[in-house]
């Protein structure tokens, strides 16, 4: 993470006044919506109920495609940054397009313009969206009797900090245009909470689950059971992650990432970055993990992703985040963001080429999403399976 609290510009914007958008009830809470259950044909909805036949599989497996989601909101969010965020998000979609399919979700009024920004090889659907944010409001995908179900995790607006009223719908409506079922999970989380090797290990930072805002008096315990039945995972780490510091109560996916069974990339502070909340959080992540061992028995190997130098970075911002670690693996290729700080970016370049020698390392520059306190791997969300043709 950044040296800087990476909180989500929306945050800091309501908090200075903008109630309506902070703070409020969203439309899928972890009061109203966490616990109903149903039938279950393509593109309907069932309750969790027994991950014995269920695997969450690993991001390097292969991907149907990507979906992600085109920013719609200016007032109050990304205000004068809208079409530079824009600018990131249709940049991500293009390269990741090279190499599998992408579905760009779109508000109905706004499709032709995300169209002409994306080209013609990645494909715009009509569908509500509020932001950008795909990892966390498209469901879980896992697999489950020789096919793919979403996992529904009832996305809430980061613990009610945020009104998003069709992010909150974006899991049914995306599964059910698709033909894709529907499971209903017994808790409220996002995607960006969970990092899984394939075989069973689940990484989660405690702060972003165990959280009264998401799951209110529920406890670890409890928590752990019910995401192994959902995502037919075994074994569960905790890390402890921060509480209260940025809108997702910091979200594995910017701090730790596997890039194999057993081995881990961890996110490092420049040197030059003053110890903060996020600094000991990854020291304490390092220390959990140097101890633990995974759903085979394994000990971890953690290799350093350091971050770039504050100073030589072309984005800027109290949000700003400037963590590698939220990269993206596709079909063929890994995404990286580009910082500005060619020393930095072409270190960590050469761990992720490395780690992954057999993809292409992309970098891609993202300078307005990470202002936002975000990345390349909180914008995209993947689906399992046998390529698009």
């Amino acid at each position: 993470m950044s040296n800087l609290p990476p909180e989500r510009r929306t945050v800091l914007r309501a908090l200075a006044g903008l109630g309506a958008l902070a703070f409020g009830a969203a439309a899928c809470g972890p009061a109203g919506t966490a616990q109903r259950s149903g039938s279950t044909p393509a593109g309907s909805s069932r309750s969790a109920s027994g991950g014995a036949g269920r695997r969450l599989g690993a991001e390097w497996e292969r991907h149907t495609r990507t979906f992600m989601a085109w920013p719609a909101l200016a007032a109050g969010v990304w205000e004068e940054d809208l079409r530079s965020v824009r600018e990131d998000i249709a940049r991500i979609a293009r390269a990741v397009g090279q190499y599998e399919a992408v579905v760009m979700m779109a508000r109905p009024d706004q499709v032709s313009a995300a169209q002409r920004a994306v080209g013609n090889q990645v494909e715009v659907v009509p569908l509500a969206v509020d932001d950008l944010w795909a990892r966390d409001t498209v469901p879980v995908f896992v697999e489950e009797g020789g096919k793919v179900v979403g996992v529904d995790f009832h996305f809430n607006g980061w613990g009610n900090k945020q009104e998003h009223t069709h992010d909150a719908q974006v899991g049914r409506a995306l599964l059910q245009k698709f033909q894709i079922p529907r499971v209903q999970a017994p808790l409220v989380a996002e995607g960006g909470s969970f990092e899984t090797d394939g075989e069973g290990t689940l990484l989660v930072t405690e702060s972003s689950v165990v959280n009264d805002n998401r799951n209110r008096g529920k406890s670890r315990d409890t928590i752990e059971a019910e995401l192994k039945q959902s995502l037919g995972v075994e074994k569960v780490v905790w890390l402890a992650g921060v509480r209260g510091e940025d809108i997702t109560d910091a979200h594995v996916d910017s701090l730790v990432r596997f890039t194999e069974p057993g081995v881990v990339l961890l996110d490092r502070a420049h040197p030059s970055t003053p110890a903060d909340s996020w600094s000991r959080s990854a020291d304490q992540a390092k220390s959990v993990l140097s101890k633990a061992t995974d759903a085979r028995g394994r000990r971890f190997e953690i290799v350093d992703l350091p971050q770039p130098d504050l100073n030589r970075t072309t984005g800027h911002g109290d949000d700003f985040v400037s963590t590698y670690a939220n990269f993206y693996i596709a079909n063929d290729a890994v995404f990286m963001p580009k910082f500005g700080d060619r020393q930095a970016d072409d270190r960590a370049r050469g761990i992720l080429q490395e780690h992954f020698p057999e993809r292409d390392i992309v970098p891609v520059q993202i300078d307005t999403i990470a202002s936002g306190g975000g990345g390349i791997h909180c914008s995209t969300h993947d689906q399992p399976g046998r390529p698009a043709a």
